[in-house]
């Protein structure tokens, strides 16, 4: 995606955000107004977020706010899996990610 579409992309989501906001604000008295409208936007933005995540490729279950995949490290000498600062069979400080 380059910069013009995502430009125009935010700035549909902007327009869609403020004119529910609007036709909200304008049915339900004001301090009420803010209590539903504060879920809704917060509904959209995690529906938005899922959307796009499903279209470039990340399914549901790699969903999440936080990413909590732990991450392997590879020793580079021979090749142990490991977590820590040092490779605890040969005593290597060089990693890899895998």
């Amino acid at each position: 995606m380059n910069n013009k579409n995502f430009i125009l992309q935010q700035l549909k989501w902007i327009s869609i955000y403020f004119a529910i906001s609007i036709v909200i604000s304008f049915i339900i008295p004001f301090p009420y107004s803010i209590i539903v409208i504060i879920p809704i936007v917060l509904f959209l933005s995690f529906y938005i977020r899922r959307r796009e995540m499903r279209k470039f490729g990340g399914g549901v279950e790699n969903f999440s706010m936080f990413n909590s995949n732990k991450i392997n490290y590879y020793c580079m000498v021979c090749g142990t899996k490991h977590d820590n600062l040092m490779c605890p069979k040969c005593g290597s400080k060089m990693k890899k990610i895998g």
